[in-house]
């Protein structure tokens, strides 16, 4: 079943109702239908078919949602670039998918030459500003207006819908080649587990090209919902948004949490038509969501985790929330249609409680890393996903997040996972952020070393904050050593800490 059919359905049971609001622009059900099917017979026209690989290089915008659904319409592959990546970065994704079309807004234009030079597979380049038309390439809004609207292509559920790049936090990024079942499970999984329904009011402000953002595009769409768009995320602007356009639903990940409930102007917005809030892609702590709860504590919360090989595969319910539950911790029990096991290093089941691989049998895995079959074969054995992600479950099938395993610290022979300790520290009251990341060390192999930004004004010795870890963790999981900075930490484009850089950066301090 093609993700189209949810376009054609909302066409005609809510062809009034409003699917887009981008800035000044809006426009109704009916309106998307016939640009997406328009646009569809465009990019037909020039040559995509079944398989083809379209990439879209442009930051959250109308025209996105609209080419998200008018590449699978027409059987195409969709491929969504990081617009945090360099030219460089982002050329080396299209070489590597072969893309035979790159859809691009303003914000990119300065990358065309190169893509041009490099991406010999690259045969169209397609404009999706409101400006000009550059020189050399085709008008978005020229290809809709000169097309009839086509009807969608058949697809089968096995069939590949799109390739999403890794966010490279571990290493050089892969592109991850989803199947039309991950797509409709994931709609599906929006519907029964994020609070969607007709009503909604959908704020997109995380970044589209990332998979996360799954979780709003496609069961908003499913029920004739309402997409709200900016084109980037800004704490100020997102309230305003909220209060503007009575926003009921968006998703943010645990960074742009942060930065919301920091935000002064908080306690002055009406925020009374905000219901829920999903959150996920990278780890929270349990105090940053208990601030969230207390600033805004008519919203309900949902998390979900994941990964780009399989997401949103657990979910803490918003009942999962109340404190007395003692579940926040935790990232949720498997969602309906995912089972997950704990394993050892031998692959074989743990027992409740035991940290191990967590490892992953759902819908919405996927089928490959595009042209990448060894690094497949290590992390899609016999249908399952070993995640790489260090976890254990409770006797009542809560999954509880430790760490990267390839970012686990060992120190003396004991394991130290990054994540205990970073709730650890940032459980003190001067801490505003920290990283942790494991240095060499001649007698221990690793120590535990941690980056931390303070909150403004306040003030802590390096003697203080591993003492008060001391009161919270064992003692060979404190620090033995804190880098105190002002300047933010390295972000990716999904709001995760590279810790790549980190550890760049501090091999450098030690040369």
């Amino acid at each position: 079943m093609n993700v189209a059919i949810h376009v054609q359905r909302a066409s005609k049971v809510a062809p009034n109702t409003i699917a887009t609001i981008y800035g000044d622009r809006t426009r109704t059900w009916s309106q998307f239908h016939s640009r997406v099917g328009r646009f569809a017979a465009g990019l037909k026209d020039v040559g995509v078919k079944a398989g083809s690989r379209v990439a879209i290089l442009s930051l959250n915008s109308d025209k996105y949602l609209e080419c998200f659904y008018a590449i699978p319409w027409v059987g195409g592959v969709v491929v969504p670039m990081n617009t945090r990546w360099s030219v460089e970065e982002n050329l080396y994704a299209l070489k590597d998918c072969g893309a035979d079309v790159l859809l691009v807004s303003d914000e990119f234009l300065s990358y065309v030459d190169a893509f041009k030079q490099e991406a010999t597979d690259l045969k169209h380049i397609v404009y999706l500003g409101d400006g000009d038309l550059p020189q050399g390439m085709m008008s978005y809004e020229g290809m809709i207006d000169s097309s009839e609207p086509m009807l969608p292509e058949r697809r089968l559920e096995s069939d590949p819908i799109g390739i999403f790049y890794t966010g490279g936090t571990t290493g050089f990024p892969k592109g991850v080649l989803l199947p039309v079942r991950a797509f409709n499970f994931q709609a599906q999984l929006g519907l029964s587990q994020g609070g969607i329904d007709e009503q909604t009011r959908a704020l997109h402000v995380a970044p589209m090209f990332h998979v996360a953002d799954l979780v709003l595009t496609l069961p908003v769409t499913a029920v004739a919902a309402t997409h709200i768009i900016v084109p980037w995320f800004d704490p100020e602007s997102m309230l305003q948004q909220i209060e503007q356009h009575r926003v009921t639903h968006t998703m943010v990940v645990p960074t742009m949490l942060k930065m919301m409930v920091d935000t002064p102007s908080i306690d002055n917005r009406n925020l009374d038509s905000l219901y829920r809030i999903l959150y996920g892609a990278s780890s929270i702590t349990e105090s940053l969501i208990n601030d969230a709860m207390r600033k805004m504590p008519g919203i309900t919360f949902t998390q979900a985790y994941g990964q780009s090989e399989a997401s949103a595969v657990t979910v803490l319910s918003p009942e999962d929330h109340r404190p007395e539950r003692e579940k926040l911790r935790s990232a949720g029990k498997p969602a309906p249609g995912v089972d997950i096991t704990i394993v050892d290093e031998n692959r074989q089941p743990v027992a409740f409680g035991i940290t191990g691989e967590i490892v992953i049998n759902a819908p919405n895995r996927m089928l490959c890393y595009w042209n990448k079959p060894e690094q497949t074969g290590e992390v899609l054995v016999d249908g399952l996903i070993y995640s790489g992600d260090a976890g254990y479950m409770d006797s009542e099938g809560y999954v509880y997040i430790q760490d990267r395993i390839k970012d686990m610290i060992i120190t003396g022979g004991e394991n130290v996972f990054c994540a205990e300790v970073e709730n650890a520290m940032v459980a003190h009251e001067a801490v505003k952020e920290c990283a942790v990341i494991g240095v060499a060390d001649e007698k221990w192999g690793e120590n535990v070393h941690a980056i931390v930004i303070l909150h403004e004004g306040e003030t802590v010795t390096q003697e203080a904050l591993i003492e008060h870890c001391r009161s919270l963790i064992a003692g060979y999981k404190c620090p033995r050593s804190i880098d105190f900075r002002t300047e933010p930490l390295p972000l990716s484009a999904a709001g995760k800490v590279l810790k790549t850089e980190l550890r760049k950066l501090y091999q450098v301090k030690q040369a």
